[in-house]
């Protein structure tokens, strides 16, 4: 289990998210800024029209995916508590 930080996914805070892989993070990301812009955090917009963004355009997107997916990696596990 590792974790990244919104901000670290290019958001506006610092609330982790922890995934097995960079996929599960990413996916609580795209579900955190869903939550706080529809309860009205207008911090987050940016990132939330980034995240929408992204899917339609495959070449940038990708280019996103690939380097979280490779911060990820480099990321130390987490120790087990």
């Amino acid at each position: 289990m590792k974790t990244m930080t919104c901000s670290q996914l290019g958001g506006a805070c610092e609330l982790s998210h922890a995934g097995a892989d960079a996929n599960e993070i990413i996916h609580a990301q795209d579900r955190h800024l869903r939550e706080v812009v529809a309860a009205g955090d207008t911090a987050h917009e940016h990132a939330l029209r980034e995240m929408k963004a992204r899917w339609r355009k495959p070449v940038s997107g990708m280019k996103w995916y690939k380097k979280v997916q490779r911060d990820f990696a480099a990321l130390p596990a987490a120790e087990a508590v």
